[in-house]
């Protein structure tokens, strides 16, 4: 008896689907509006929620790449430079010196696996500007080395710190040879 029923409930259920088919088939040939079975309510909490998913998603992807480009050696080492470059660091007011995320959409960004170009935002407590970089990586050891870095101020001042870095230190090393290490010393600390 319980298998019977079961197969009339079954029969009934698909005879009611096919005739509310067919009734719904015939409205849209007269024209009349066929009924959603989904509620305006519903699709609008289904958009809302697709909406906060999907900016979560690209805000977490941003992120990501942003905290990538941070870390990398390319970045550090630009950075690094900078903060080795006291007439650059004068000259934005640093410390502190404040470094931004890097514009995804600046086309003067290009990272490959040989090459890295950045343009890295930084400021201090007098003006601001950007940090050209170029590095590239050795195919032997792996590692990246910094072949420019080019600070240009917001007031149009350019530094250029490798060669201001490098100029420093051949200074250094000219004023230590002429004077000796202690000299240099007192020198440099007025003692």
């Amino acid at each position: 008896m319980k298998h019977f029923q079961t197969r009339l409930v079954i029969a009934y259920v698909t005879i009611t689907d096919v005739n509310g088919a067919r009734s719904r088939s015939a409205d849209v040939r007269q024209g009349k509006e066929a009924k959603m079975g989904v509620s305006t309510s519903q699709l609008q909490q289904l958009t809302i929620f697709t909406t906060v998913l999907t900016g979560a998603g690209v805000s977490t992807m941003y992120y990501l790449l942003q905290k990538k480009f941070s870390e990398s050696d390319y970045h550090r080492l630009a950075v690094e430079e900078l903060e080795a470059c006291p007439a650059a660091m004068e000259s934005l007011g640093a410390p502190p010196l404040k470094v931004y995320n890097i514009h995804l959409t600046d086309r003067k960004n290009c990272v490959d696996q040989h090459t890295a170009q950045i343009k890295i935002p930084v400021t201090g407590s007098k003006t601001g500007g950007y940090l050209y970089t170029s590095s590239s990586r050795d195919p032997a050891t792996n590692r990246w080395s910094l072949k420019q870095a080019v600070l240009q101020l917001r007031e149009g001042q350019v530094i250029d710190l490798l060669s201001s870095h490098q100029a420093a230190a051949a200074q250094t090393q000219a004023m230590e040879h002429m004077c000796g290490t202690d000299q240099l010393y007192e020198l440099m600390c007025g003692r």
